[in-house]
C-alpha cells in the first residue's frame, strides 16, 4: 500500500502541497490530457501541474470533473504566461485560467518565466492571495539573482520556485539558495525531459534492478529524498500508475550519491537568463 499520507508537504504559508504530482506539459488538449488527470486521481494523485501555455487547462478541468473527485480533494497549479506578464495583465490571465480549468479558486499561482514585467505581475498575485482567490503564489525558473530582487521589493514571499532538475541536471545550486530562503523547490522534467536518455542510464538500471524498481521510480524517489516537489509527467496510464507506487522504497545514502554522481551541468530547458519567448 503507498503510504501516501507522508507525501505532502507544508508551504511557507501553511498550505499543505503533496509533493508528487502530475506534470501536463506538452499533453494534448482534449482526450489525451483529460484522460491522463482522470487516470492520475484515480491511481491516488492529488496533485495536477498545469499551465495557461500548455493550452490545456479546459482538459485539466474536466479530467477533475470526470474522477469524481471533490474541488478541495485536489491541488491544481497553474502559471502565468509570459506574454500576459509582460501586457501587465496578470489579473485577468488569472481569471481566464480560473474559469478554463472550471474552478472557483487555484491552489498554486507562478509567475512563468522571469520576464520584463514580472514585478508588476508579482504585485498583481499578491492581491489574488490576499483576495484569497489563490491559496498560495509563487515563481518559475527564478535564477537566485531574480528571487534577490523579489525579496527586496516585496513583503509576499513565493511559496515555490519551480525550476529544471533531474540526475542529468541536479541545480543543486539554485535548490539550496532557494531552500535557505525559506521556499520550496519544484522540480519539472524530473526524469531528464522529453527524449531524453537518462532512463537507458546503465548505472540507474543497475540501482533499480537491486530495488525491483523502474529507472523512472528511482528517478522520482531521489527527488522526493531531496526534499523537492516533483511533478513527472505521462500519458500512459500504466506509467502514470508506476510513477505514484515509489512510497514503499528507501534509497540508500549510497545509492542516492551515485545518482548524484550522473549530473552534467547541461540544462534540456531553456536558460532563465537567455531565453526568447
Amino acid at each position: 500500500m503507498n503510504d501516501v499520507d507522508n507525501a505532502n508537504i507544508t508551504l511557507n504559508n501553511g498550505v499543505t502541497i503533496p509533493q508528487l504530482g502530475l506534470g501536463v506539459f506538452q499533453t494534448k488538449s482534449g482526450k489525451e490530457t483529460a484522460d491522463a488527470v482522470r487516470e492520475a486521481l484515480q491511481a491516488g494523485y492529488r496533485h495536477i501541474d498545469t499551465a495557461a501555455a500548455y493550452g490545456n487547462e479546459e482538459s485539466v478541468g474536466e479530467g477533475l470533473r470526470q474522477s469524481g473527485l471533490k474541488r478541495r480533494d485536489v491541488f491544481i497549479t497553474t502559471k502565468l504566461w509570459n506574454d500576459d506578464a509582460r501586457a501587465g495583465i496578470a489579473k485577468e490571465a488569472f481569471y481566464r485560467s480560473m474559469e478554463k480549468l472550471g474552478t472557483e479558486y487555484i491552489d498554486l499561482y507562478l509567475i512563468h518565466w522571469p520576464v520584463d514585467g514580472w514585478e508588476k505581475a508579482w504585485e498583481t498575485m499578491a492581491e489574488l492571495y490576499a483576495e484569497r482567490r489563490v491559496r498560495a503564489i509563487g515563481v518559475s525558473n527564478f535564477q537566485p539573482h531574480h528571487l534577490e530582487s523579489l525579496l527586496s521589493i516585496s513583503d509576499a514571499k513565493p511559496a515555490v520556485n519551480q525550476i529544471e532538475s533531474s540526475p542529468q541536471f541536479a541545480n543543486q545550486d539554485v535548490i539550496d539558495f532557494t531552500h535557505a530562503k525559506g521556499i520550496n523547490v519544484e522540480a519539472y522534467s524530473p526524469l531528464g525531459g522529453t527524449g531524453g536518455t537518462l532512463l537507458s542510464n546503465p548505472a540507474l538500471a543497475a540501482i533499480a534492478q537491486r530495488y525491483g524498481k523502474s529507472p523512472a521510480q528511482v528517478v522520482i524517489r531521489w527527488h522526493l529524498q531531496r526534499g523537492l516537489i516533483v511533478i513527472p509527467k505521462s500519458t500512459h496510464a500504466e506509467r502514470i500508475r508506476q510513477n505514484f507506487d515509489v512510497f514503499d522504497f528507501k534509497l540508500s545514502g549510497d545509492d542516492m550519491e551515485a545518482i548524484d554522481a550522473l549530473n552534467t551541468g547541461v540544462r534540456t530547458g531553456a536558460d532563465p537568463d537567455n531565453f526568447n519567448f
